[in-house]
């Protein structure tokens, strides 16, 4: 075996779990987060429902102004098996949260919904009422307005919130350090990987580490970089208004 084998597996195992559970997580943003961000942006007839509605963007929106360590924290002792949500698991035979890469998913999921939310909420909202009325009259299936109407029109700010919430995801470091710890192969993705690189004084390591994020971070900005630039140049705009057609 090659000397530098170990080398390069410490560097390329925790890159491959950071891609991992940043497409895991972006995965599950676009199915649950999308219908979400759907029935926020859509007017309430009811003033409680309103009032419920931004309650909850108010929580959607915690973790940007919250430090990751006290999200990880809460979210740490929440799925420990000394709290009530880690004692149901533990007692429906799921098993403890905490430490281990499933925990990583679900407190990534909660840290990068704001970013996946900001851009799909503002497209759902930017959709005009006459194609919203005009579906409404046409199509009586709500899910099919849904997804022939509304995820066509939203499409650019779904593209944006899943390039935006991947990118998120693989550069978060202190929820993943707090709810995950530094398991190989199951919990250490590349920026406690860089810490700990850091921490033994190995600096070419921790470099190199740093330069495969530097890289992949100018490929992501590149890329929302260009979809705004469509937008902005109308190519990815939804100019598309048409309702769909009556059912016969």
């Amino acid at each position: 075996m090659s000397p530098l084998s170990p080398q390069l597996s410490d560097m390329l195992l925790p890159l491959w779990l950071s891609l991992k559970l940043a497409a895991i997580t972006t995965l599950c943003l676009l199915l649950f987060a999308t219908p979400l961000a759907y029935w926020l942006a859509k007017p309430s007839s009811s003033n409680l429902i309103a009032r419920i509605k931004i309650m909850l963007i108010g929580i959607i929106a915690m973790p940007l102004v919250l430090p990751p360590t006290v999200l990880g924290f809460y979210l740490l002792l929440l799925l420990s098996p000394n709290f009530a949500l880690g004692k149901w698991l533990m007692a429906h035979d799921i098993g403890a949260l905490a430490f281990t890469f499933k925990g990583l998913v679900v407190g990534s999921i909660i840290y990068s919904l704001p970013f996946y939310m900001q851009p799909v909420y503002a497209q759902f909202l930017r959709i005009p009422k006459s194609v919203s009325d005009m579906a409404l009259l046409l199509e009586p299936s709500r899910l099919r307005r849904f997804t022939a109407v509304s995820l066509p029109q939203a499409k650019t700010g779904i593209i944006l919130g899943s390039l935006i919430s991947f990118a998120h995801t693989i550069g978060e470091f202190g929820v993943a350090l707090m709810i995950g710890g530094s398991i190989a192969g199951e919990t250490k993705v590349i920026s406690i990987a860089i810490y700990e690189q850091v921490e033994a004084l190995n600096y070419d390591m921790a470099h190199t580490m740093s330069l495969l994020l530097v890289l992949l971070g100018i490929i992501l900005v590149g890329l929302i970089a260009s979809i705004n630039r469509q937008v902005n140049e109308g190519s990815l705009t939804t100019t598309n208004h048409s309702p769909p057609k009556p059912k016969r």
